[in-house]
């Protein structure tokens, strides 16, 4: 009961912040500049604290309903989370257009790879051929996201980037993803002991609470040191050359 309890507190945690994130960007008016994170966070309100706990309450956590629900909302999440990276990236090539063009490309055939290996499922099961694919296709675009956001994450560091709201933004999803592939590791090498399903119950809300706790801090941290040319763009060059 206690182990629930605590599940149920992370969980909870996470919907309130995850609401908290989305109000504070309206208000701030930041919600377009941040439009990426502001809309995956609105769905992962909407897709696991409403969706998921609705069909859990009213189906039952053993119901097929619960099963096909919590897969298709698990895919739509990771496609969310795979589109966020990529804006990531794309901010972070602002700069550097011709490093962009490489980057994106990289990004396509990462996707199309993804979904190549996933089809591979298909092969292995022809009466439920939908769910393995499903399945296979949301664990390898998770893992793709893990790989993808270390490499964006040294690419700052290599750009020596001015933007430490960015750099908090990936290293929040930095911890969801780590957390969230550690778990399923250690799930697959202990072939699912009692004490790691425990173990790994608590370590998925865990870590999106992280996540969103990280991103919290640094949208208000950033809120008031928002580099001046990131709001106007190539106005902010054109008045600093009068300026001089």
């Amino acid at each position: 009961m206690s182990d629930q309890l605590l599940t149920c507190c992370f969980q909870y945690a996470g919907y309130a912040v995850e609401a908290t994130i989305c109000l504070l960007l309206f208000w701030q008016g930041r919600w377009r500049r941040l439009g990426g994170l502001w809309l995956y966070v609105g769905a992962l309100f909407m897709l696991d604290g409403v969706a998921r706990s609705a069909s859990l309450s009213f189906f039952g956590q053993q119901s097929i309903q619960y099963y096909y629900v919590y897969w298709v909302t698990d895919v739509a999440l990771a496609l969310g989370a795979f589109l966020l990276v990529c804006g990531f990236f794309h901010r972070a090539c602002a700069q550097e257009k011709n490093m962009w063009g490489f980057v994106r490309l990289m990004l396509i055939s990462v996707f199309i790879l993804v979904l190549g290996v996933s089809a591979l499922s298909l092969t292995r099961n022809y009466a439920h051929f939908m769910t393995p694919f499903i399945i296979e296709f949301s664990q390898n675009l998770y893992f793709s996201c893990l790989v993808l956001n270390t490499l964006l994450y040294i690419m700052i560091q290599q750009f020596a980037l001015d933007d430490d709201e960015l750099g908090l933004l990936v290293c929040g999803l930095g911890v969801q993803f780590a957390g969230e592939a550690a778990g399923l590791a250690l799930y697959h090498l202990t072939l699912g002991e009692p004490f790691v399903k425990l173990l790994f119950s608590f370590l998925n809300p865990a870590c999106t609470l992280g996540m969103l706790s990280t991103w919290i801090y640094a949208i208000t941290k950033t809120a008031k040191t928002v580099p001046v040319h990131s709001k106007l763009g190539k106005h902010a060059t054109l008045l600093e050359a009068v300026a001089d």
